[in-house]
């Protein structure tokens, strides 16, 4: 599992930055996305003014600790990004995984 970025809890989501080979965006945001549905995203990701990808609030199954599920997508990649919005020594890090 590789770090891929470090962000910062507000009131109204998350501000933060994302960097991978490919993708450096330094102005990244977790805002409240409008519920449509059961299956809809809690959060919608943007960098900068374009949406990038969403999140899901989840919770593990060991130990009760509340997490984002996120999925980001860029042109660039040759497939969407899935990773994991959790707290780690009191700040909140985006954690890839394959």
């Amino acid at each position: 599992m590789a770090t891929i970025g470090t962000f910062t809890k507000t009131e109204n989501g998350y501000n933060g930055s994302i960097e991978t080979l490919s993708l450096k965006a330094t102005k990244v945001t977790f805002v409240p996305a409008e519920k449509t549905g059961e299956k809809g995203p809690d959060y919608r990701v943007k960098a900068g003014n374009v949406e990038i990808g969403a999140a899901w609030a989840q919770t593990s199954k060991k130990g009760n600790n509340p997490y984002l599920s996120v999925k980001i997508d860029d042109p660039s990649f040759v497939a969407a990004i899935y990773a994991n919005l959790v707290e780690q020594d009191g700040k909140h890090v985006l954690i890839w995984s394959r």
